[in-house]
């Protein structure tokens, strides 16, 4: 995993974003040069705002209206930021298939005790995920401490 996707992992990049685009999605190897291969696309940490505009181009929505049009359904998203488990995937348990990750758009917030819950236990990675079968969904979690080698 690169240092970028750790920190922010971390919570220690408030201030930039995570873009996970599936190779099924976007096929095309330039994509390496500005973030991390990883087994199915490319995972890119970038700061907010040339974050918030690479994921537009890429998949032709904004970043924030895609983030409130996911959050009201939440699923898994994997805490590495490069998959998920589609909520309707349970639903569809005949439609073997149907149901990978093509994008997550995701950032951290930094700990607000006066927010309380998850929020008051440190910073919160906030996660927005695209589904092949058309569903958006969101995840959130406390971010994790860097582990030491």
């Amino acid at each position: 995993m690169s240092d970028q996707r750790e920190e922010f992992l971390a919570g220690k990049r408030p201030d930039d974003v995570a873009l996970f685009l599936a190779e099924s999605y976007v096929s095309d190897d330039r994509l390496e040069q500005f973030g991390e291969r990883v087994d199915d696309g490319t995972l890119i940490v970038v700061d907010g705002e040339r974050g918030r505009n690479a994921f537009q181009a890429a998949t032709g929505t904004g970043a924030m209206e895609f983030a409130k049009s996911a959050m009201n359904t939440e699923g898994e998203i994997d805490a590495d930021l490069a998959g998920g488990q589609c909520p309707d995937a349970d639903a569809d348990a005949d439609a073997d298939g149907e149901h990978a990750v093509q994008y997550v758009f995701a950032f951290a917030e930094e700990q607000n005790e006066s927010v309380g819950g998850i929020y008051a236990d440190g910073d919160v990675v906030h996660a927005y995920a695209q589904c092949t079968c058309g569903t958006a969904f969101s995840d959130r979690w406390n971010a994790t401490e860097e582990e030491d080698d």
